[in-house]
């Protein structure tokens, strides 16, 4: 489906989903083209290891449009149980430096299409390459460097992957 950008008025907000792709026009920013969802999960998906509530359904609803990695270093070791029955790709990161293993993993998806959700300071640089970074901040809060290097805060997984849901929340939030 070939979208035209050029005969419209200028303060028009454009959403499109096309398969693998969320597309949507922020005034004052440009065309915004969503192919990937990247995440951390302690303290971003989960709270003490656990899945928050909802966000089992939330991700496949998601992945329903685009696909879904979750990298984390698995703090509590649950990741895997508690993302079972997810359609996501589970990356547990195992030796080595976790803050460039995630950047690195954005990088190579194409960052100018990524979507990042993070909460930690070891999520810094993943939120900095990503087009689109979301701090997230629940009962283990969330490092002051990564709500820097967010373009949105929101206090609930759920409420991040609302704004892919529905992009016009992104565009209240980004316009300039």
């Amino acid at each position: 489906m070939a979208t035209h950008l050029w005969n419209r008025p200028h303060n028009a907000t454009i959403v499109l989903y096309n398969k693998n792709m969320i597309r949507v026009d922020i005034p004052g920013r440009g065309l915004l083209e969503i192919g990937h969802f990247v995440t951390d999960f302690s303290g971003t998906l989960s709270e003490d290891g656990v899945l928050v509530p909802g966000m089992r359904e939330a991700l496949n609803e998601i992945a329903g449009l685009i696909p879904v990695h979750v990298l984390t270093s698995d703090t509590f070791g649950a990741a895997r149980r508690e993302l079972e029955g997810v359609r996501c790709e589970l990356n547990i990161l195992k030796d080595g430096d976790h803050v460039r293993q995630k950047e690195e993993y954005v990088r190579k998806l194409g960052a100018r299409q990524v979507a990042a959700l993070g909460n930690g300071a070891n999520d810094v640089l993943m939120l900095g390459a990503a087009a689109l970074s979301i701090a997230v901040c629940l009962k283990e809060g969330c490092a002051a460097r990564a709500m820097e290097a967010a373009d949105i805060l929101v206090t609930s997984p759920l409420d991040a992957v609302g704004l892919l849901l529905n992009p016009k929340r992104l565009v209240a939030s980004l316009r300039v």
